[in-house]
């Protein structure tokens, strides 16, 4: 059990597993995307430990790039989403995949496919580590999803309980 400011955490998903299902997830985008050098745009600040592991395992050719948005606020979404730091480079034309840490709601997802539908991308797919179907509230399809879990509040492996936790190799969940 860990403590992180006032809450207590139990384990969850090993370091083992998450990278066990990154592996799993880069293979299925490299063989659905032969041919391709597709864009991967992780999610900051969540997604960093994310997408460095993915593209680790990812052996086709790429290019990585990152936006940051926020949502968050202690252990809930405000529901709005900000974008605080968005994308510079051309992607007309070019296939794009966003790597999130975590969908719940969708909101997130729902504000980066609009931002990248004014983009004119030839293609836009999703994948996410981890996915609560019970508070996912779109119809935006998630092409790629490493573990399906249940609405609980999770931390580590990039994911913070008000800045803490970040850090942790592998994933603790509310007690």
């Amino acid at each position: 059990m860990i403590q992180l400011h006032d809450k207590h955490f139990v384990p969850f998903i090993s370091a083992a597993e998450i990278n066990s299902r990154l592996n799993t997830l880069a293979l299925a985008v490299e063989n659905e995307l032969k041919g391709e050098v597709p864009v991967f745009v992780g999610v900051l600040n969540g997604a960093f430990m994310v997408v460095s592991d993915f593209v680790k395992h990812y052996k086709a050719d790429c290019e990585v790039s990152f936006v940051k948005v926020a949502s968050y606020e202690g252990m809930g979404s405000t529901g709005a989403v900000k974008q605080l730091i968005g994308l510079n480079q051309n992607l007309e034309g070019r296939t794009v995949v966003i790597i999130e840490d975590i969908v719940d709601t969708g909101n997130t997802v729902e504000e980066l496919v609009k931002m990248f539908a004014e983009k004119g991308v030839k293609q836009l797919k999703i994948a996410t580590l981890f996915f609560k179907p019970e508070a996912y509230t779109k119809d935006i399809k998630l092409d790629y999803i490493g573990f399906e879990i249940p609405n609980k509040f999770i931390v580590g492996y990039g994911l913070d309980y008000d800045g803490l936790g970040r850090n942790l190799p592998e994933v603790y969940q509310l007690q």
